[in-house]
């Protein structure tokens, strides 16, 4: 940014919103998607298992090494074309910052007003997440999480130095189907999570 006299003037720090974090539940986590817990063996297919969709490409399930993901983040991602699994090697706590899906369907644009509608450089349109939507969820214990297509996310984040995750997407989702959203850019925000 210049100032009128040709001279830079820097942003403002960006503004700390601090979220607090609440245990993910089947009930508190349905509007991102799933909790999937341990069942007995044997059990028959049903609405607690993972509704998946892997329909658009090849699955790939690996174990994913993260390392330093402090409670804090400013780029929150989502995948249009899949339904990602993660979930902790060993239960440990760790934690997620989520945004509902905000995918919007072509035929939907023409005439839309006041939506800030853009389009994706994967080719999907959708509306970016507000920072009043963001929620952040602690995730403890031997389950697992199963986001929608769409659901915006920021982590996993964790206290240790290091943790892995079973990590179920697509072959190419990094590749092809990563639109992220920066909310220092954009809105000039960071969030720390409190727990």
């Amino acid at each position: 940014m210049e100032s009128s006299n040709g001279s830079k003037t820097s942003q403002p720090a960006p503004a700390v919103v601090k979220l607090k974090p609440i245990e993910a539940t089947p009930e508190t986590f349905q509007e991102f998607g799933q909790v999937i817990e341990a069942s007995p063996d044997g059990e028959e297919f049903g609405p607690a298992d993972a509704q998946l969709d892997l329909s658009r490409g090849i699955p790939r399930f690996y174990i994913m090494h993260l390392e330093d993901r402090a409670l804090k983040f400013s780029n929150i991602t989502h995948h249009a074309n899949v339904t990602q699994c993660l979930g902790s090697i060993g239960g440990n706590v760790w934690y997620l910052g989520v945004a509902k899906p905000s995918i919007v369907d072509p035929s939907e644009i023409k005439g839309t007003t006041g939506a800030d509608v853009i389009q994706s450089h994967c080719g999907h349109y959708h509306v970016p997440p507000s920072v009043d939507d963001v929620r952040a969820f602690r995730i403890s214990g031997p389950k697992f999480l199963k986001l929608n297509r769409g659901t915006w996310h920021a982590g996993p984040l964790f206290k240790q130095d290091a943790m892995d995750f079973y990590n179920l997407e697509l072959s190419n989702t990094n590749v092809v189907d990563h639109t992220t959203h920066n909310f220092v850019k954009k809105n000039n925000v960071v969030f720390m999570l409190d727990d």
